[in-house]
Formats: structure tokens, sequence, C-alpha cells
């Protein structure tokens, strides 16, 4: 069985055959190679989830900010439940009711209605972020322990053909061939799971700081707004 797996696996001597690679791995090897392929779809399926959840958010929040700016009453801007549940929305819904309940008492006080408002938008802000960013945490992960996940599947493979040596008193080519080929497998699986999910990883890191920047700029600019009014009154 082992000399057919062995054949497959050469496929004819001119190309390998990934599948008959893995049927004939050692069981951890194999539990090696299977929880990487598991990491490596999940990474492509965040990926492409990202892409598509950025890219809307991106176009929504650009619309609602032209549309935010344009509007006299953002309070009516903000009570709209379809604009609601953007990032946008929900900064400037942060520094509103701060404007409101600090503004209640009087006489007010300027500074510190500022410093409140700056506190609260920035939080806000920072919580977008942090939100946005969460699940490129397994990107992180899978990138940085990937490699070293298939590196383990590649010793043990090693040393699983050192223990057919041992047990076939022969040191030939075609006896360690086999434990080898299945050993480097894991490896190249592993770096098939950790080059997309650190390419990504960065990628979406990026994009993320560059929407948290934009919300820090809508943030400082109603800051503005509110401290002119808040100068007027």
């Amino acid at each position: 069985m082992n000399s057919t797996l062995s054949l497959l696996a050469l496929g004819g001597s001119t190309r390998l055959n990934p599948l008959a690679l893995f049927l004939q791995a050692d069981i951890v090897v194999q539990a090696v190679m299977t929880g990487l392929i598991l990491a490596s779809i999940w990474v492509w399926m965040i990926i492409v989830s990202f892409s598509l959840r950025m890219g809307k958010l991106e176009r929504a929040s650009r619309a609602y900010e032209e549309e935010f700016w344009e509007s006299q009453d953002h309070e009516k801007m903000l009570g709209k439940r379809a604009q609601a549940e953007l990032p946008p929305a929900r900064v400037a819904a942060a520094g509103l009711n701060e404007w409101q309940r600090s503004t209640q008492a009087k006489p007010i006080d300027r500074d510190g209605v500022r410093q409140r408002l700056t506190g609260a938008m920035e939080s806000r802000v920072a919580q977008e972020a942090d939100d946005l960013a969460e699940r490129l945490n397994f990107l992180a992960t899978t990138g940085s322990v990937a490699p070293f996940v298939g590196l383990f599947g590649t010793v043990w493979g090693i040393m699983n053909s050192f223990f057919q040596i041992g047990m076939q008193e022969s040191s030939s080519l075609a006896v360690v061939a086999p434990g080898i080929s299945e050993a480097l497998f894991a490896t190249a699986i592993g770096l098939f799971a950790a080059i997309p999910a650190v390419i990504a990883y960065n990628r979406f890191s990026h994009r993320v700081n560059r929407y948290e920047a934009r919300l820090h700029r809508f943030a400082d600019r109603f800051h503005a707004g509110l401290s002119r009014e808040l100068d007027r009154g």
C-alpha cells in the first residue's frame, strides 16, 4: 500500500500528487495539514468578507459625511435609522449627546465642555477602529503561527523517516524520500496559509488606520462646529 501511494505521490516521476502525499502521511502530519488547510480557508473567508465590508463601509461613510455637512439639522440626520449604524453617525451622536448634557448646567464651563466633547468623540472613534480590526487578529495569529505549525509537521515527518530507516535497516532514498516529501508538504501548506494572512493583515491594518484617520477628521470638524456654537451661546 505504501509503495503504491509513493508512486502516486510521485505522479509517475513527473509531478507530485498532493492528495496522495496527504493520504500517505503519518496521522500526526495529517492532523497538522488538516488544521493548516482549515486555517487557510478561514483566512480567505476573512479576506473576502473584510474587503467587501470595508468597501461598502467607506462608500456609505463618504456619502453620509457629505449629507451631514450639507444638512442644517444634525439631530435629524442622526435620527435616520438607515444611517444611524454608520461609524461617523455614532461618532457624531457621541459628541452631540455630550454637548446636550454638558450645556444643561448653568453657567456653562466652556473649556470643560470642549474637553468632554473631545473625550467622548475620541473614545467613540477608538471603539469603532477596534471593532473593525477585531477579526484581523486571526490573520495576524495565522501569519505568525502557521509556519511553525507546518515546521512541527516537517520535524515529525523527518523523525518518522529516521524511524523507518531503523526499522528497515536501510538508508536508501526509496525508504527516506516518502517521509521527507510528506514533511516538506506540511511546511508548504503552512506557508500557503501564512503568506496570504500576513499580506492581508498588513493591507487591512493600513486600511483600518486610514479609516480611523478619516473618523478623526470628521470628529475634529464636528468638534469645531460645536465649539463655535458654544462661543455664540
